[in-house]
């Protein structure tokens, strides 16, 4: 159990790693806090006594206070990530003494155990900001949705942005085909589909192939394989804690773990060619992943007909307009021809995603479309 004294979000000073610093006479806690420790892979520094500043209590990214060491820390600096750790849920005095000692959270074990793993993780990774992520989902079958979302990742590494593309869509063909890499070293899928509890953000960064400069999690061509629920929460909030941005490319339908995936989403753009049909279909897959994802917004692929604008086809739907996107003529052989979606800057493709970042990320973050 876990309790929360202020409403800022823990994260590692600067986002930089370093070693969680353990402040406790008591054996017994120090036993629990190093192997917690262990199990998020961290090495931590412990401090029996009074912790020293500088690359002590100042410098660590994370300092987990026994309650038997909060009367020996008077006069220490107060500091962000300071968490405050005992055992007994009864002790009412322990909320006081947090207080005292300027902590962010007091947590009691055995309860809090998985969650303070997490937090130990974090600091030892160097967690800091997380992954603007953008989901797309297309309207109707072949609304370009995949397109639009390695465009966007594209565009995105294209500026310096820290990128990763995930495929959610298992029968969508494998978005490392349409970026031309589908030979490239690397896992797919199927070796993070069991995954359980906490993945590495580096490590799975870095065991994804590298393409046109972002990192791509896709399928592979070996038989079909069930993503669990479990698996996608683990893989989704790996990439999302090395920042910048994560591009996800989803199906129309919503199953258990395209719904895991839609919980994390700070955005979705739905892709809605500018055809009545289209438009039907569209509001059918809106109401549907509008129940699990709060923020979406259509983007409507022209060229408009039949009477219908992009305002237009946007308040049929009910959702905000994230923008049109013209015809990009060229487009199917450019990518035929080994081309990636977004690679003509000159093309409507990229302006419109450079457009979109330019709003998505002002502001140093936010969604700001």
């Amino acid at each position: 159990m876990a309790g929360s004294i202020t409403s800022d979000r823990l994260q590692a000073a600067g986002g930089q790693q370093g070693r969680p610093l353990i402040v406790t006479e008591d054996e017994g806690l120090l036993d629990d806090l190093l192997r917690l420790c262990a199990a998020a892979g961290a090495e931590p520094e412990v401090a029996h006594g009074p912790p020293a500043g500088g690359s002590g209590w100042e410098g660590a990214p994370l300092v987990l206070v026994g309650d038997d060491a909060v009367h020996r820390l008077g006069g220490v600096v107060r500091r962000p990530g300071v968490l405050l750790v005992g055992r007994d849920l009864d002790d009412h005095d322990v909320w006081r003494q947090a207080v005292d000692i300027g902590a962010d959270h007091v947590l009691f074990l055995p309860d809090a155990e998985s969650w303070l793993v997490d937090r130990i993780a974090d600091a030892a990774e160097g967690v800091g900001r997380q992954a603007l992520t953008v989901g797309v989902i297309g309207g109707r079958g072949g609304a370009g949705a995949s397109t639009l979302a390695c465009a966007l990742a594209l565009t995105a590494a294209r500026t310096g942005q820290r990128t990763m593309l995930i495929d959610g869509d298992p029968l969508g063909g494998g978005l490392d085909v349409l970026l031309g890499g589908e030979a490239a070293d690397g896992l797919r899928w199927p070796a993070f589909a069991q995954s359980r509890g906490r993945v590495g953000g580096g490590a799975l960064e870095e065991s994804l192939p590298e393409l046109h400069s972002l990192r791509v999690l896709s399928w592979d061509r070996g038989d079909s394989v069930v993503i669990t629920p479990e698996a996608m929460r683990s893989v989704l909030g790996a990439a999302r804690r090395g920042g910048g941005v994560v591009v996800v490319d989803l199906p129309r339908r919503v199953d258990d773990p395209v719904a895991e995936a839609l919980a994390q989403l700070d955005l979705g753009l739905l892709v809605v060619p500018a055809e009545l049909r289209a438009v039907a279909a569209a509001h059918r897959v809106a109401a549907t992943v509008s129940m699990v994802l709060r923020d979406l917004r259509a983007v409507v692929r022209g060229p408009c007909g039949s009477g219908l604008d992009d305002e237009e086809i946007a308040r049929l739907l009910g959702l905000p307009l994230a923008g049109e996107l013209p015809p990009e003529p060229g487009l199917v052989g450019a990518v035929q021809g080994g081309l990636p979606p977004g690679s003509s800057l000159r093309g409507p493709l990229a302006r419109f995603c450079s457009e979109f970042w330019g709003r998505a990320l002002a502001g140093g973050g936010g969604v700001a479309v």
